[in-house]
């Protein structure tokens, strides 16, 4: 063979190799590639924070009896000055609300808790996101606010010690059925708001007050190997969603275990008639969901119930079990709304509900404005899906909104009420492979009605 023929050959094995890899390349739902920030992920190295600052070598005691914000918050505010970790060494220690500064990082070593107050005097009131509104409310036990570099790591735990708020919540919702979830005031666990290129990674997040974690106007948001629980049982813990992103950009969920009593991730942004064109809101854009396993939740994904604009979405390779839904999109009649490119993709396990897309009215209010526009959910794509449930697809159809240019494809479903009927609401369905079988009966039962199902009334 000669040399010319050997380049031409070594030209063609290229050029079949570049277009394998641009063909194979990974990229969001509208067709634009995935920047290597998601995929370039390496875990929290302390020894490059700055100096470390041990909690006990402060002042700070190991007793779950003794509130020490304080005494923390000091810690916290002396690290800023030059930057550094504060590290949470083996024990339990008692807090309410912590607020980091630029340059200042959390560490939580193997066995360590930090344990948040029960009473809600130990929090002062600030003016915080909460449920779509910019409102005056409760603080995190963690808090975080326009900051660069934020980090949270370790095998430690961030306990938000919820059932005293929990019990209050419920004889308050016997008393008023009417109360909203903020009546009963509760705090929440982790909340990061205008900040960019955070990591929370390996801890475990459980029994929150309210919502887990709560991310607001942030981007580049990295949330690796946790451990998010609230109980379903004996008291249920209300409003415990492990994951409210709200209106962020460029964020990833990845190898993450979820088991809460509400939404597992849900995707926020406003409400209400003009909610498009308050600057408080926004839109979710380039959100990644993957290799992550649901325990018990209300949805694995939800759009809503606070959400204006959700773009370029991907859940995929993950195991559900026991969810009520897999995927919810909450359609309020009283907020303009557009979910849009949402790709599923690689899902097993059970649920109660493959997918549920119907009007949303919990607290619905028009604050005296005419009704918004028609909501929209298209382009939305359910491919290489696995699972057992009580219904497939319950979809109704509605003048406030419209569903259109969905795809399913490889879909391998098995349900007691496959309700195909309601596949005729959607407009452009594409369907591809799609094998729904009816059968008598699941080893997996469910509640008979949930909270979830109260709630949409």
């Amino acid at each position: 063979m000669t040399l010319q023929n050997i380049s031409k050959l070594f030209l063609t094995f290229s050029l079949l190799f570049s277009f394998s890899g641009l063909k194979s390349q990974d990229k969001f739902p509208d067709g634009t590639a995935i920047p290597k920030w998601f995929k370039e992920n390496k875990p929290t190295d302390i020894n490059k924070l700055g100096k470390k600052y041990i909690i006990t070598d402060f002042g700070v005691k190991n007793d779950s009896t003794i509130l020490q914000t304080k005494q923390f918050q000091n810690i916290i505010d002396e690290a800023a000055k030059n930057g550094g970790v504060i590290i949470v060494p083996k024990g339990t220690f008692l807090i309410s609300s912590l607020f980091f500064k630029q340059g200042t990082h959390l560490h939580l070593e193997n066995g360590a808790k930090l344990k948040g107050s029960d009473d809600i005097n130990d929090f002062p009131v600030v003016t915080t996101r909460m449920e779509g509104q910019t409102v005056k409310y409760f603080p995190a036990l963690i808090n975080a606010d326009g900051l660069d570099g934020f980090t949270i790591s370790g095998k430690g735990t961030l306990d938000g010690n919820g059932l005293r708020f929990w019990k209050s919540f419920w004889k308050r919702r016997e008393w008023n059925p009417k109360c909203t979830n903020m009546d009963e005031m509760r705090p929440r666990i982790i909340y990061v708001s205008n900040s960019k290129n955070i990591q929370i990674e390996g801890i475990t997040v459980k029994n929150s007050p309210f919502w887990s974690t709560h991310y607001y106007k942030s981007q580049f948001v990295k949330l690796l190997n946790l451990t998010i629980l609230a109980p379903k049982a004996p008291v249920k813990a209300p409003s415990t969603d492990a994951i409210d992103i709200d209106a962020c950009s460029n964020f990833l969920v990845k190898n993450c275990y979820m088991s809460v009593n509400d939404d597992a991730i849900a995707l926020k942004g406003g409400k209400g008639p003009k909610a498009d064109v308050d600057p408080n809101n926004g839109e979710n854009r380039n959100i990644i969901i993957e290799d992550n396993t649901f325990g018990f939740c209300h949805s694995a994904l939800t759009c809503g119930s606070e959400s204006i604009h959700n773009y370029n979405i991907i859940f995929r390779n993950s195991t559900v079990k026991d969810a009520s839904r897999l995927l919810h999109l909450k359609m309020r009649p009283d907020t303009p709304q557009h979910y849009e490119y949402i790709t599923l993709d690689n899902i097993k396990g059970n649920v109660k509900t493959f997918i549920y897309a119907k009007g949303w009215n919990q607290f619905f209010d028009l604050k005296g404005e005419a009704r918004p526009r028609k909501g929209l959910a298209n382009d939305i794509t359910i491919k290489n899906i696995d699972l057992s449930c009580e219904t497939a697809f319950s979809i109704e159809k509605s003048d406030l909104f419209d569903l259109k240019d969905f795809t399913f494809e490889n879909l391998k479903i098995k349900a007691l009420k496959p309700e195909m009927e309601n596949l005729s609401n959607i407009q452009n369905l594409k369907q591809t492979k799609v094998n729904v079988t009816k059968v008598a009966s699941l080893t997996q039962s469910y509640d008979k009605k949930d909270d979830s199902d109260i709630a949409a009334k």
